[in-house]
């Protein structure tokens, strides 16, 4: 199961951090990533990490402004949103993936498009005010 909890309200330049309590993987190797949607918008990968040796990728987007971690004594992943404009507003969704190769591709390759991983949480809204 994922969990998402942070979303909420910022201006632009603020910053917000989501957090995603992950429970009931067994595997030694998957991917944790943190995708969004907005309105009318295709969903894109964010960012993400491999538990097996917590290497991160990101969109280009975001480098430099999200930072994605782990906590294994919690099972919680969080992103770190930094210096947010209003073209970040939309659901952030936690998602899982034994093939961390295809979810690194996606968020690290990949253009926007109807991206599915194999676990989704049900999203966390952040919306950005200019």
């Amino acid at each position: 199961q994922l969990a998402e909890s942070g979303g909420g309200l910022v201006q632009a330049g603020g910053s917000l951090r989501l957090a995603c309590e992950v429970s009931g993987f067994t595997d030694d190797d998957y991917a944790i990533g943190w995708f969004r949607q907005a309105p009318g918008k295709l969903r894109e990968g964010v960012a993400c990490i491999r538990v097996a040796d917590d290497s991160t990728y990101y969109r280009d987007s975001v480098k430099g402004r999200f930072s994605i971690s782990r906590d294994s004594a919690k099972n919680t992943v969080y992103l770190d949103m930094n210096d947010l404009s209003p073209e970040d507003t939309a659901t952030y969704s936690c998602t899982a993936d034994t093939n961390t190769g295809y979810m690194i591709w996606v968020v690290r390759d990949s253009k926007a498009g109807e991206w599915r991983m194999e676990y989704h949480g049900k999203g966390t809204r952040v919306h950005v005010s200019s």
